[in-house]
């Protein structure tokens, strides 16, 4: 089932959640439908961004909501629904299995446009189209690509520094390189760090200024905001004061609830999955075979992802208890739960070599180890897997389509083809690997 809306019920879907657009004189206010002309387009001439309409869409679906104060019936072949009072249609509908998933379509004429200007321009290999990207995707997956790029750019030079110091001999120099290569590589991560910084605000003042910051939140402050009363403004401190008490023993019961969950989570790590990172590094120590090594280490790198979803899904269970004011709070809680559990599977084991042992030449080759089956994993959970499972499902549905054609007497000789509303459906979400109720595909 295609839906699709004109620009005028885009606009007053928009006016409802308060998006706050910049206006032909540079200003930012509240969009309103009616006031229309007064606000600037955007740089390819339209009202909203493709991100934009995406969450006007998702609000005009989910809004039909039981606005009577009774309980409805609702009869489907799942059997009767109870639609409650205040909830939304389609989520009950949802969760009854009666409609499958709610899934923007591809805007075919951008997405080419975009394919051939960044997906599949080799010959630009760190520029990307940032402004395209962000008008298609909204401000967050622009900033990460824009980070990404910035990144590949900056990581030639320790990748040069490293190539020169592996394969040159100094002489009796060499000594001294390898603090020099050390010392150069802190300096380029602070390097890194500030650079990204200045480049992250002048995106994020260019993209407010090309669209102003929306959200649902109350109305930009206007210029007779500052005009109150002189009564009326020691009114509001007084309660204010009142009010204090009560919101300062509030934070203090957050902040506690917090640190609960913080203290539960890092003594869970040191309980279950330190002694397994110890029991792996001691174990690779102990055997003698290179091929035992690397397989070890294979199946280590796989129970790890065990490791983390399990520790995720705790964070996630922790998290529902802590009284956070939005889902953004939410996610960073969660980074700060599951740093503890990438920070425990990244350096313990190397710690437990470097320290204990002290034994470089075992260092170096589980360095080695790690890094090269690690990049196999996640590119075939990343880029492998689903593009094979997607190629499955895509050949299974055209089987089923000439099985339903060849039932019903139709020529086996004419082409079957897959609607692209039923192409976008068979391709699987990006989605993190823990967390999905709270982040999205960037977690990771």
């Amino acid at each position: 089932l295609q839906l699709a809306a004109p620009v005028m019920i885009l606009g007053k879907a928009a006016a409802e959640l308060k998006f706050r657009k910049k206006t032909q004189i540079g200003k930012i206010f509240p969009f309103e439908w009616d006031e229309a002309k007064a606000f600037a387009r955007l740089p390819d001439g339209t009202l909203f961004s493709w991100s934009e309409r995406y969450c006007c869409y998702n609000h005009i679906i989910y809004g039909t909501v039981n606005e009577e104060k009774s309980v409805k019936l609702l009869k489907s072949h799942c059997g009767e629904l109870e639609w409650k009072p205040g909830e939304s249609l389609v989520s009950l509908l949802e969760t009854a299995g009666v409609i499958r998933e709610v899934f923007p379509l591809h805007d075919e004429k951008k997405r080419k446009q975009l394919l051939r200007s960044w997906a599949m321009d080799w010959y630009g290999f760190t520029a990307q189209p940032i402004d395209d990207i962000w008008l298609y995707y909204g401000t967050k997956i622009a900033t990460y690509f824009a980070f990404l790029g910035m990144y590949t750019k900056w990581m030639f030079f320790p990748a040069a520094l490293g190539l020169v110091v592996q394969f040159v001999n100094f002489g009796l120099l060499q000594l001294l390189v390898l603090p020099f290569f050390f010392i150069c590589l802190i300096s380029w991560s602070v390097l890194f760090f500030q650079f990204w910084k200045r480049k992250n605000s002048a995106l994020s003042a260019r993209y407010f200024w090309l669209q102003g910051y929306h959200s649902a939140g109350p109305h930009v402050q206007s210029e007779n905001d500052s005009l109150f009363p002189a009564a009326l403004m020691a009114a509001a401190q007084s309660a204010d004061r009142m009010k204090d008490k009560t919101f300062q023993r509030q934070e203090w019961l957050k902040w506690l609830m917090r640190l609960r969950n913080d203290v539960i989570v890092i003594m869970s790590i040191i309980c279950l999955q330190l002694p397994f990172e110890l029991a792996y590094a001691h174990l690779y120590e102990v055997l003698q075979s290179d091929l035992l090594k690397f397989f070890l280490t294979a199946v280590y790198l796989l129970t790890i992802q065990y490791f983390t979803r399990m520790g995720g899904k705790i964070s996630v269970n922790l998290i529902k208890y802590e009284d956070n004011e939005n889902v953004e709070h939410e996610a960073n809680s969660l980074v700060y739960k599951v740093f503890g559990l990438y920070f425990m599977q990244s350096y313990i084991g190397i710690f437990y070599h470097a320290l204990l042992h002290r034994n470089i030449k075992t260092l170096r080759q589980v360095l080695i180890q790690r890094l090269i089956i690690s990049e196999v994993i996640e590119n075939l959970l990343e880029n492998s897997i689903p593009c094979i499972s997607y190629s499955y499902k895509k050949y299974r549905a055209v089987r089923k389509d000439k099985a339903e054609k060849h039932d019903q007497k139709t020529s086996m000789r004419k082409t079957h083809t897959i609607p692209r509303v039923e192409k976008d459906y068979l391709k699987p979400a990006y989605s993190p690997s823990i967390g999905q109720g709270i982040e999205d595909g960037l977690f990771d």
